[in-house]
């Protein structure tokens, strides 16, 4: 399978380049950069930090899409986008895990996604995966006698707050529940607040040195406390399970789906 990477010199990009070449089954088919950039020009998977593939770093991902038969994004939301136009005029595959996305550009990905297959998530590791189900379902068992508050850090060059991962723990967890996240958000507290509102679902972001990813959903009743927490200590639990999601696209029809689909949770 040939899996295109947009983006491919960033962080995220270039460790993407380096799980494709390392995973069986797939091959690397090119990678982008926004035009202007320093990189362009260069050797793909040597800007990674492997062997030459003969692959140069390119300004055209109309061009990659079409080379590819999946194409991994972790830009921002205006290039996912774009992106996502170009898979549904190609029918190729896309796999997104760019984050701060707003609901009109989950809504326009969503309408890309009946010409092309597109996985899209806010994290990509089974572990956290594995907690979104389990957020899910203890939020509906206990219901509303626990209060929920979901606490993450991140390193400090994160730009966007709270991360996507909280924000889909909280989904998940209004999901329990029976209501919308947007309905019973807490986002931010300062000053003089009142008393927590039963049934809120708070959220706390905490940015600093080079943390990978931490995240734990609070469950605080009357006289106990339960704590599902995942920590990630390195990025390239998330670049695998992008190009699992990759794989997994082969042959499947156009449609908007999820990592818990890739994983066999979705319902």
């Amino acid at each position: 399978m040939k899996i295109g990477v947009v983006g491919c010199t960033g962080r995220m990009g270039r460790m993407v380049v380096a799980e494709i070449t390392g995973t069986g089954g797939c091959e690397l088919a090119g990678g982008t950069e926004s035009a202007g950039h320093p990189k362009l020009g260069e050797d793909v998977s040597t800007v990674a930090g492997l062997a030459a593939s003969g692959l140069k770093v390119s300004d055209d991902p109309a061009a990659l899409f079409s080379a590819s038969d999946a194409v991994i994004d972790f830009t921002v939301p205006e290039a996912t986008l774009h992106h996502a136009g170009l898979a549904a005029d190609s029918s190729t595959a896309l796999v997104a895990g760019t984050t701060g996305m707003g609901d009109e550009q989950v809504s326009a990905l969503g309408r890309a996604a009946a010409r092309a297959p597109i996985v899209l998530a806010p994290n990509f590791s089974a572990g956290v995966n594995l907690l979104l189900g389990l957020t899910e379902q203890v939020a509906g068992v206990l219901g509303e006698d626990f209060d929920i508050e979901i606490v993450e850090m991140h390193h400090k060059h994160k730009v966007d707050a709270p991360s996507g991962t909280a924000l889909g723990l909280g989904e998940a967890a209004a999901k329990g529940r029976g209501v919308g996240l947007n309905q019973v958000a807490d986002r931010g507290r300062d000053g003089i607040t009142g008393e927590r509102q039963p049934g809120r679902i708070g959220f706390a972001a905490l940015r600093g040195g080079d943390v990978v990813g931490e995240h734990t959903v609070v469950f605080a009743g009357a006289g106990e406390r339960i704590e599902l927490t995942h920590k990630a200590a390195s990025r390239v639990i998330f670049a695998r399970g992008a190009v699992r999601a990759a794989l997994w696209t082969e042959g499947r029809p156009a449609g908007l789906y999820s990592m818990m689909d890739v994983l066999g949770f979705g319902s």
